[in-house]
């Protein structure tokens, strides 16, 4: 499990209102706000969600074959939150649908360039449980 995953992005306020309106839909909440960095989760001292603008004041860049994956509870939840992003201005970088591995699973860009993906077992991991 992992503590925190921060992403960054040249445009905090814009980076906020986006995720505000995605990652509430997973009931997750901003839980803080200082200085660069934005954070969201369900409360401190569980693993949250971030995006910053570099301490250095160099531009925030994508990192190549970087990814954070959102868990999700449903095909339909993924169907759901993939056209949430794209209604707040995501870019899409794989539709809703079952891939190698056996997860059903959506990708997209968000307004900054970073890849994320909702995803929840498909039938094939679900059966071998």
């Amino acid at each position: 499990m992992f503590g925190y995953v921060m992403v960054g992005t040249n445009d905090k306020a814009r980076a906020a209102e986006f995720y505000d309106g995605l990652l509430g839909e997973l009931g997750l909440k901003r839980i803080f706000d200082m200085y660069h960095i934005v954070g969201w989760g369900k409360k401190l001292g569980e693993p949250w969600f971030a995006v910053c603008t570099p301490v250095n004041r160099e531009d925030a860049t994508i990192g190549n074959g970087s990814m954070v994956a959102f868990a999700a509870e449903t095909e339909a939840d993924v169907d759901r939150l993939y056209n949430k992003a794209l209604e707040l201005g995501a870019t899409c970088e794989g539709k809703p649908g079952l891939r190698g591995g056996g997860f059903y699973c959506a990708y997209f860009r968000d307004l900054d360039g970073n890849k994320f993906n909702f995803h929840t077992p498909g039938p094939d991991m679900r059966n071998a449980a």
